[in-house]
């Protein structure tokens, strides 16, 4: 669990090794309000998810065995980065779904890549089997206080950027980016959570009473594709005023296209895929209620600039 004065010391701890990303306040996507984008996809190796892993590192030791990880792709690219940075090695396992752009990504940063066959579960099984091999640090993509509380610095940061909305909208997947919202919020903002039709372990999970695995596929899966949710982001969502949606991957897309479209923002598909439940329609908010949109990924694929 990661409580909101571990999100203020992880703010401490990773000042000037992450990125304080934009803000846009817009009137478009075909809504009749407007909307607050955090542009998350802006950060460091194109994703939230260096938060979590500059916390995690600059938060204990490191072992000279280095850090291991498994990730869909960005959560890897970014232990990877911070793990140059520090100075640190790092061995990351990522499925063949990641697909060339996050796998080049990561291959851009020097750190020992291994691409298996499957899923993100297959890639964390040989990570965990790493760790115990060879003693090597553990950097979890999202069922991890550390990881939790880093990317709850975003929240922070966007509250002290003078966010004003009533409610946020932020897609998930392993449920590390929402639990940091959770955990920061409290019960002072409604969180939205937006899943695809195709990967929506939360939802599963709060239908369910407990985490359950479900099938993982569509166009933001090897993002938003984790097969179980972690256990922080279910307990927080369960105890919340959560509300969860689903959205599909023409949604997803057309909210994809739209962003490039208004704002020249190029954002993968997990990226749109909060946006989508505006766009759509599966969240409608109420007369006077003021939404943001959390945009968490840029790693488009294929990379256009090769």
């Amino acid at each position: 669990m990661a409580f909101k004065s571990d999100i203020q010391s992880a703010a401490k701890r990773v000042l000037g090794h992450v990125q304080v990303t934009p803000v846009l306040i817009t009137q478009g996507f075909d809504l009749p309000y407007p909307i607050e984008l955090k542009l998350e996809h802006m950060q460091h190796t194109g994703s939230f998810k260096a938060r979590g892993a500059f916390n995690t590192l600059l938060s204990r030791p490191v072992p000279d065995a280095g850090l291991v990880a498994a990730s869909g792709g960005n959560h890897g690219a970014a232990v990877a980065y911070a793990a140059r940075t520090l100075g640190h090695k790092a061995r990351i396992f990522v499925p063949e779904m990641a697909g060339p752009s996050k796998i080049a990504l990561i291959q851009q940063t020097g750190a020992d890549l291994e691409v298996v066959p499957g899923a993100y579960a297959n890639a964390l099984e040989l990570a965990q089997r790493f760790e115990q091999d060879t003693g090597a640090m553990q950097v979890h993509a999202y069922d991890a206080a550390a990881t939790v509380a880093g990317q709850g610095t975003c929240f922070a940061e966007w509250e002290g950027q003078g966010l004003k909305a009533d409610t946020i909208l932020i897609a998930v997947g392993g449920g590390g980016l929402i639990a940091g919202a959770l955990s920061w919020f409290e019960d002072s903002r409604k969180i939205v959570a937006v899943e695809p039709n195709t990967s929506c372990a939360l939802q599963a999970a709060l239908k369910a009473g407990a985490p359950v695995d479900v099938d993982v596929s569509g166009i933001a899966a090897n993002a938003l594709g984790a097969k179980r949710i972690g256990q922080i982001g279910f307990n927080l969502a369960q105890k919340s005023n959560l509300t969860s949606v689903t959205v599909s991957d023409d949604h997803i897309a057309r909210a994809q296209r739209a962003l490039w479209l208004e704002h020249r923002i190029l954002v993968e598909p997990a990226g749109a895929t909060a946006l989508a439940a505006l766009m759509s329609g599966v969240y409608q908010p109420e007369d006077g209620e003021r939404v943001a949109v959390l945009v968490c990924g840029g790693n488009i694929a294929p990379d256009p600039f090769g």
